[in-house]
C-alpha cells in the first residue's frame, strides 16, 4: 500500500492544551495519519492508553502502517463514526465503566492520504471518480446527489455547507450537463463548475474555485455536521472531571457549531432572560479554555498550507 506523510495540524497547540501526562488516556476521534495518536501515545507511557477512531478504511490502514514502525503497544484502533463515541469506547475498552479519559481531540480535515486517493474524488486536483464517502455505507453517495438530486436541492447544500455565493448557477449548468452525460468523475464537475462562475472567480489566486462545492458535497455525502453535533455532547459525557476537548475546524458552519455547543455547555442557565427564576436546573459542564478560535502560526501555515483555515477550541470539563 502507497504510504503517505501526513503533517499533523497544530501539533504543538493540541499537545500543549491536552498535556498529556504518563499512565492518562485518551481518545483521538479523527485518527487520519496518526499524527496526534502516535504524539500522545508516547508522552502517556508506560500504562496509558490512546482509542484512536476513524471512518475511513484507507486511513486505519495508513495509520497501522505507522504505529507499526513506531513500535507502539498502547493504542487501538477502531473502525467507525466519532458520532458513536460512547459506543466505540464501550465496545473497545477493557472495563469500559471504569475509563478514566483524560482527553479528546478532534481534526475535522481531511488526511493527505484521502486527497490523494486517485480512487475517490476529495480532491479537485485529480481526475478521480466522484465519491466522497468517509465510509462505505452512507445514505446518499456523490453521485447521486449531483445525478439525482434537484436543482434547489443542490444549490441548498452548495449556499449551506460550501457557503458557495454562485450556488444558485453551478446548480443551473449541473442540472444542464446531466441531460447530457451521467456526471462520473471530478474534471466533469471542475469543467462544469468552471463554465458556471465569472472568469475573476476562476482565476482567484488564494482560493480554487471549485472548492466550496467540492466541501459541500463532501459535507452532504458524510452528514459530517450532524455527525459533530451528535459527538460533543457524547465526548463531554465521556470525559473525566478536568479532561479537556480540543476541536479543530476549517470552515466556518464546523466551528459555529462547536462555539456554540461550548458557549451552551458553559452556562448554568439555559432559561429565557424573562423568566425571573431558573426553571431548566441546568448547570454549567465545561469552562471554556480558549476565548476565541486560534489559529495556526504563520510559521505553520508556510510549512503546511493545510493548516490555514484551522480554527482551534478548547474546553475543560468540570
Amino acid at each position: 500500500m502507497k504510504e503517505y506523510k501526513h503533517i499533523p495540524v497544530m501539533l504543538n497547540e493540541v499537545i500543549d492544551f491536552l498535556s498529556p501526562k504518563k499512565n492518562q488516556n485518551f481518545i483521538d476521534c479523527t485518527l487520519g495519519g496518526a499524527g496526534y495518536t502516535v504524539a500522545i501515545a508516547k508522552l502517556i507511557l508506560p500504562k496509558g492508553k490512546i482509542l484512536s477512531i476513524d471512518l475511513d478504511k484507507l486511513a486505519v490502514r495508513n495509520a497501522e502502517t505507522v504505529i507499526k514502525k513506531e513500535n507502539l503497544k498502547n493504542i487501538k484502533i477502531a473502525h467507525g463514526n466519532f458520532k458513536d463515541i460512547a459506543k466505540i469506547l464501550q465496545n473497545n475498552w477493557e472495563n469500559p465503566q471504569d475509563a478514566k479519559i483524560n482527553g479528546i481531540v478532534f481534526d475535522l480535515g481531511l488526511s493527505s492520504a484521502q486527497l490523494k486517493d486517485e480512487r475517490r474524488g476529495f480532491s479537485f486536483q485529480l481526475d478521480a471518480p466522484l465519491d466522497m464517502a468517509f465510509g462505505a455505507q452512507q445514505e446518499c453517495s456523490t453521485e447521486q446527489i449531483i445525478n439525482n438530486w434537484r436543482e434547489k436541492e443542490i444549490e441548498k447544500i452548495l449556499k449551506d455547507y460550501g457557503e458557495e455565493r454562485f450556488a444558485k448557477s453551478i446548480a443551473r449548468r449541473i442540472i444542464d450537463a446531466r441531460k447530457d452525460i451521467e456526471i462520473k468523475n471530478t474534471k466533469q464537475l471542475v469543467d462544469i463548475i468552471a463554465e458556471a462562475v465569472p472568469g475573476k472567480y476562476r482565476n482567484n489566486r488564494k482560493i480554487h474555485f471549485a472548492t466550496r462545492t467540492f466541501q459541500a458535497l463532501r459535507i452532504a455525502t458524510n452528514d459530517e455536521l450532524n455527525s459533530l453535533k451528535k459527538a460533543l455532547p457524547e465526548a463531554l459525557n465521556i470525559l473525566t472531571k478536568g479532561g479537556r476537548i480540543v476541536v479543530i475546524s476549517y470552515h466556518s458552519l464546523e466551528d459555529r457549531i462547536v462555539k456554540h455547543f461550548f458557549k451552551k455547555e458553559a452556562k448554568d442557565c439555559l432559561c429565557p432572560p424573562e423568566l425571573p427564576v431558573c426553571r431548566c436546573g441546568h448547570k454549567a459542564g465545561l469552562k471554556i479554555i480558549t476565548k476565541k478560535a486560534l489559529p495556526a502560526s504563520a510559521e505553520e501555515v508556510k510549512k503546511n498550507p493545510r493548516s490555514r483555515s484551522a480554527k482551534m477550541r478548547v474546553i475543560e470539563k468540570k
